[in-house]
């Protein structure tokens, strides 16, 4: 019986052996060398410019805001230009011409006729290749069917059917119930992302932030479902509200992989509410650059005559210029930059 156990021991370690020189192939990971990745790399194509450095082609993308803000408008504008090939003046837009799809599930008919005209007449001509997209009314659903699923698969299907490589998703809420809980947003998220992977497509969603402190700098942990959202989106931008005019509003990059961070806090896109006066559009007139702390509710309690005196007088304390920031409302590389100019004064 021992000479008999020792056999079958023997075979079972062939066995192992024959079975370490022949590893299963993972159905889940893809081992590749860092040089292959390089030389597949050379052949794909650049992605190009949709929205500046914002929001590249082949991108999930977040734009976020406050109520009232202008998140729609916003997004309608970036689509129209899009669709049409035409960069909004004082952006860059390097893809050609493209068909945009644009999930709208915030306004009416009429609300949009009363955006895009005056009056409800003359109206503004848009492209035909922008098409608006809503959810059919008087669909209902079993409750073995899982809405957001299905609706996900819809996105596919449609993008597909309609030949359209961008797709603008206004807004997250609509997508999937409960956003403001990470755990809940995560999912949808990589659906979307894994969506954008499988078939080559720029997906922009809009989304809201939660009430927020007017007086502190835009991040990405102003985005409704936290921090952890981003997290499986390429890029992400906001708008921010200029506290001492309700016109004006600034675009900050929260979020970028395809460049370095270029409009930060230091470097923030200002702009003005308008309809034009000859075409009926309403939409975003970019005007300069900007710093974000001149549009937040310390800039506007503190004069920049009593605010300069202020941070040289905390500098001379050998306070910090994080310190110094967080006390009056800056972010530390701004107090640097005005310390550097009052040094030169």
């Amino acid at each position: 019986m021992s000479n008999r156990r020792e056999e079958v021991l023997k075979h079972l370690k062939r066995k192992t052996d024959q079975m370490a020189d022949q590893p299963i192939p993972s159905e889940l990971f893809d081992p590749i060398t860092f040089n292959e990745c390089m030389n597949i790399a050379k052949d794909l194509v650049v992605p190009k410019m949709l929205f500046s450095e914002f929001w590249y082609e082949g991108e999930v993308s977040i734009l976020f805001a406050n109520t009232n803000l202008g998140k729609s408008i916003l997004a309608v504008q970036i689509g129209d230009s899009i669709s049409s090939g035409r960069p909004i003046d004082g952006l860059k837009m390097e893809a050609e011409k493209r068909r945009v799809l644009y999930f709208d599930f915030e306004l009416s008919l009429k609300q949009l006729e009363a955006r895009y005209s005056q009056n409800y007449t003359n109206h503004y001509r848009f492209d035909d290749d922008f098409i608006r997209v809503t959810l059919l009314s008087d669909l209902s659903f079993p409750d073995s069917i899982d809405f957001e699923d299905y609706l996900c698969q819809e996105l596919e299907n449609l993008a597909a059917e309609m030949k359209a490589k961008v797709l603008i998703i206004d807004n997250l809420t609509h997508l999937k119930n409960e956003t403001e809980r990470a755990k809940d947003a995560l999912p949808l998220m990589k659906r979307l992302k894994n969506m954008a992977n499988r078939h080559g497509l720029s997906i922009l969603v809009i989304a809201h932030t939660p009430k927020r402190d007017a007086a502190r700098p835009l991040s990405n942990n102003d985005l409704q479902g936290s921090k952890m959202l981003s997290n499986f989106c390429d890029s992400a931008f906001a708008i921010g509200k200029n506290l001492k005019d309700k016109h004006l509003r600034y675009i900050k990059q929260v979020k970028q992989r395809m460049t370095a961070e270029l409009y930060d806090g230091e470097n923030v896109f200002v702009c003005e509410l308008t309809k034009g006066e000859h075409d009926n559009f309403t939409g975003f007139k970019f005007l300069e650059m900007g710093y974000e702390y001149e549009h937040l509710r310390q800039f506007d309690e503190i004069s920049k005559e009593e605010r300069n005196p202020l941070i040289l007088k905390m500098h001379k304390e050998r306070k910090s210029s994080r310190v110094i920031g967080e006390e009056i409302g800056l972010s530390h590389t701004a107090v640097q930059k005005i310390l550097d100019k009052l040094r030169k004064t």
